[in-house]
C-alpha cells in the first residue's frame, strides 16, 4: 500500500447524508480552451497487463477516476504494489500472492475481469469472480472463455467464479464471433506468454485495443495487426518480459463529450489533446447536424456551433463506427435539433436509460425495440434528474448546459467513474456549473 504521501486521492464520496449534485443554470454558449485527459478504456487494461511481467511499471497521463483506483485495488489484492502519484501509477509486480480475483472487488469494476488473462499466462492458474450484471445490458464472457480454452486452458465456471487452468499455453486460430473488446484483450494477454503463434480473426479494432498491444510490446511482447480485423501475437517467454514506462493515449469519449456539449450550447471551443483519428465517426457527424470542426494540429481541433442545427440518424457499431459511449451525449444535441432523429443502439440493450431523464427536461423521445425517435423541440428545461450510469451523466449535463433554468444532477459516483474534473472544465468554457 501506499502513503497517504504520495497516493492521490480518489474523488471525494459524500460525507452527509445529503447526496451530492451538481447544478447547472443553461443557456451560456461554450468559449475557450479545454484539454482531454486520459483515456481510460486505456489504462485499466494496461494495469492489468503490468501484472504480465515480474518487474515494475510505470504508466502516464493517467486519469484521476475512481474506476482506476478500483483496479489498483484489484491488482494490491493480488499482491502487487501499486503507487498513484499525480497522473502516473506504478505498478510493482514482482511479488504476485494472490491468483484470486474476488467478488468484492471484480464486482465494482466489470473491467477487472482482464486480470484473468495475464495471471494464468504467468502463472498457469487464475480464479477471478464473473463480473455480474451491468445497468447498460449484459456482457457476456463466452467469447473470453472460448478463446481461453482453444490456447489450451482448462476452463469452468462455478459458483459464480471463472477457474482457468493450463500446464502450457500454445498458440492457435481464434474466430471472434463478435469483436468484443474485453475477449480481444483477455486473449491476447493470454497469448503474449503462449508457445508459438496465436492470431485473433475478427478483434476488436479501438485505439485502446492499439495503446494496450502497444505497451505489452513496450515490456517485450511481439504482437503486430492491432487495430485491424486480424492481430498476430508470437508468443514470448515470461523472462523475456519486462516492465516499461509508458504513456496513455488520449480520450476520446471525453473529447466527443466536449464536442457534443459545444454542438448542444453553440460556441466556439478548442480541444486539444486528443487523436482526431480516433473521432472520425463523430467528426462525420458534426457536418450533418450543421456544426463545423478544423483539425488545426495532430492534436488540436475545433468546434463552433451557432444556430439551430439539423436532425440526422446514428446507429452504433464497433470501432470505427460511431461509438455506443457517445450515443447517449449526442441523444442531448438531437433533441433540438430541427427535425427527426433516429438512433439505433446495436450494443448494448438497456443504452437508452438517459432517455427517461431527458423527457423531465421536456425532449421528445419514442422508444422503438433497439431505436430512439428523437423529434427535435425547440428548448429544453431544467429539472431535477438522476444519472444511471457513466455516460448517462454526461448527457444530462450536455442536456442541462443547453436547457433554459436550472437543472440538478445525482448521482454523480457514476460521472466521477469517467470524467476528470468535469464540471470545472466546463465552468473554465464559460458554463454555470457547480458541485455542492
Amino acid at each position: 500500500m501506499t502513503s497517504e504521501a504520495t497516493r492521490l486521492d480518489p474523488p471525494a464520496k459524500p460525507t452527509t447524508e445529503i447526496e451530492q449534485r451538481i447544478i447547472i443554470r443553461g443557456g451560456n454558449p461554450l468559449r475557450g480552451t479545454v484539454r482531454v485527459g486520459g483515456a481510460k478504456n486505456a489504462v485499466l487494461k494496461k494495469m492489468a497487463a503490468a501484472l504480465l511481467a515480474a518487474d515494475v511499471s510505470v504508466l502516464r497521463n493517467v486519469p484521476n477516476l475512481t474506476d482506476v483506483h478500483m483496479m489498483a485495488d484489484v491488482i494490491r489484492y493480488l499482491g502487487a504494489k501499486v503507487t498513484i502519484a499525480g497522473d502516473e501509477v506504478t505498478i510493482d509486480a514482482r511479488d504476485i500472492n494472490e491468483l484470486e480475483a474476488p467478488y468484492e472487488l471484480v464486482s465494482q469494476l466489470r473491467a477487472s475481469f482482464v486480470v484473468l488473462g495475464p495471471l494464468l499466462a504467468r502463472f498457469g492458474h487464475a480464479k477471478v469472480s464473473l463480473p455480474g450484471g451491468c445497468a447498460i445490458g449484459e456482457r457476456r464472457i463466452d467469447l473470453h472463455e472460448r478463446g481461453l480454452k482453444i490456447l489450451g486452458a482448462d476452463c469452468k465456471i462455478e459458483h459464480g467464479y471463472v477457474y482457468a487452468s493450463a500446464d502450457k499455453l500454445t498458440g492457435s486460430r481464434i474466430y471472434l464471433d463478435r469483436p468484443s473488446n474485453g475477449a480481444t484483450e483477455n486473449i491476447m494477454l493470454a497469448a503474449a506468454l503462449a508457445e508459438g503463434q496465436t492470431i485473433i480473426e475478427n478483434a476488436a479494432q479501438d485505439p485502446e485495443i492499439v495503446n494496450l498491444a502497444d505497451f505489452i510490446n513496450a515490456m517485450g511482447g511481439r504482437i503486430s495487426g492491432a487495430g485491424s480485423y486480424q492481430m498476430v501475437i508470437d508468443g514470448v517467454k515470461p523472462s523475456e518480459m519486462h516492465g516499461t514506462t509508458f504513456e496513455t493515449i488520449p480520450d476520446r469519449l471525453e473529447a466527443g463529450s466536449f464536442i457534443s456539449a459545444v454542438m448542444a450550447t453553440g460556441g466556439e471551443v478548442t480541444i486539444e489533446g486528443l487523436n482526431p483519428h480516433h473521432l472520425y465517426s463523430v467528426i462525420s457527424k458534426i457536418s450533418e447536424i450543421g456544426s463545423e470542426v478544423a483539425i488545426y494540429a495532430p492534436d488540436t481541433i475545433k468546434v463552433k456551433s451557432h444556430g439551430r442545427l439539423r436532425a440526422t440518424d446514428i446507429t452504433t457499431v464497433p470501432y470505427p463506427g460511431f461509438p455506443t459511449d457517445l450515443q447517449a451525449p449526442i441523444m442531448s444535441v438531437l433533441a433540438t435539433c430541427e427535425g427527426t432523429s433516429i438512433i439505433t443502439e446495436t450494443i448494448y440493450e438497456n443504452r437508452f436509460m438517459q432517455v427517461g431523464e431527458l423527457r423531465r427536461m421536456g425532449a421528445d423521445i419514442a422508444l422503438k425495440g433497439n431505436a430512439a425517435v428523437v423529434k427535435g423541440v425547440p428548448r429544453l428545461m431544467g429539472a431535477e434528474v438522476k444519472a444511471s450510469d457513466l455516460r448517462a451523466a454526461a448527457s444530462l449535463i450536455i442536456a442541462g448546459l443547453a436547457a433554459e433554468g436550472i437543472t440538478e444532477l445525482t448521482g454523480l459516483s457514476h460521472l466521477d467513474r469517467g470524467y476528470e474534473h468535469l464540471e470545472e472544465k466546463f465552468r473554465a468554457l464559460g458554463a454555470d456549473i457547480w458541485r455542492r
